[in-house]
């Protein structure tokens, strides 16, 4: 067949079986660029939007650092020197530790490299540390300082044992009233998990809601109120987005642009603001210690123990893997299984 013939019959298969020589020229079918590699294969394994952030971030700056090489031609050496500069700069070892898994990333899921220096590469070893946990007097004081959509928010924390996401991106869909319960969906890990609704902010919670379906249905009657959708849920349920049970239970002030489809949204209230807000509250409350929203689960997790509950209970209310996470409150709390008390009390 002609190649006129060709392309007019079928212009794709045309530009499949062609490389379109040319004298003196190549031109060879775009490759997909590494980032954007980096994020489909991040994404095929459905990790989450942070890690996908994180990954690329640490990925472009190993790069970066060896003056835009590519990583076909760097190894062992680059990677060791890459972590070492983040060492002399006095990164945690968390960090030093996810740049470590972002590059290994880069080679094993998206290179397809499974190298040998990569199972001698030593991952930075981190300290233990103990949570701060501040006693009841504290969190009451702590919470008094605090008002509005933040005061439930840190409440929520404090009296369901939620983390600061997963408090953040509550869903009204996951709120049970009636039952006193909280689901926290895609918690860390990826896992579902149920939680208290305590009887202390019932009330306040249930008129915060009457609020935010008002605020909604005005959205939607300016034909805007579409929030963002999990996974596939905004292919497979498209009017999902605009229904009630869907939206957010502590939702911004302001619209946001959708990057994928421009359209505007309404994102949940940022996790910088309730930090801000903690850490404001914790010192207009006199206290001293270094007080965040982790710290109200903390506290949580060591008052259910100080009331003595069984440590198993709390770890699937905290939503811990391993029960040896848990058993970290019983070093904060100096207590064993029988309560060691000082000989002199």
């Amino acid at each position: 067949m002609p190649e006129s013939a060709l392309v007019t019959a079928d212009p794709g298969a045309y530009l499949l079986a062609m490389t379109w020589h040319a004298p003196g020229k190549r031109y060879d079918m775009p490759s997909p660029k590494l980032l954007d590699r980096v994020r489909e294969a991040i994404r095929t394994r459905h990790y989450s939007r942070r890690t996908e952030t994180a990954y690329v971030a640490w990925i472009r700056r190993f790069i970066i650092f060896h003056g835009k090489r590519h990583p076909n031609q760097m190894g062992a050496p680059e990677v060791a020197a890459f972590l070492s500069s983040l060492a002399a700069r006095g990164v945690s070892a968390s960090t030093q530790n996810q740049a470590l898994s972002a590059v290994l990333f880069l080679y094993g899921a998206v290179m397809g490299q499974r190298l040998e220096w990569m199972n001698d590469i030593v991952r930075a070893q981190r300290p233990v540390r103990l949570p701060v946990v501040l006693s009841r007097e504290e969190v009451a004081a702590l919470l008094s300082k605090l008002r509005g959509p933040v005061w439930l928010m840190a409440s929520s924390m404090y009296e369901a044992g939620l983390r600061l996401m997963e408090c953040a991106e509550l869903r009204v869909k996951d709120v049970n009233v009636d039952r006193g319960e909280l689901t926290v969906r895609d918690g860390k890990g990826g896992k579902d998990r149920v939680t208290m609704l305590p009887a202390a902010i019932r009330g306040p919670l249930v008129e915060h809601l009457t609020r935010v379906k008002a605020q909604h249905e005005g959205d939607v009657a300016a034909g805007q109120g579409r929030v963002a959708l999990p996974g596939a849920l905004r292919a497979k349920y498209p009017t999902a987005a605009y229904e009630w049970g869907w939206q957010w239970v502590f939702p911004a002030t302001r619209f946001y642009v959708d990057p994928e489809t421009g359209e505007r949204c309404r994102h949940h209230l940022h996790e910088s603001v309730v930090q801000r807000a903690v850490k404001d509250a914790a010192r207009a409350a006199g206290i001293a210690r270094p007080a965040t929203c982790h710290s109200l689960r903390h506290s949580f997790a060591t008052h259910l123990l100080e009331a003595g509950y069984d440590i198993r209970t709390i770890q699937e209310l905290l939503g811990h893997r391993d029960v040896s996470t848990t058993m970290i409150y019983t070093h904060v709390l100096n207590q064993g299984g029988r309560g060691v008390r000082s000989p002199l009390d």
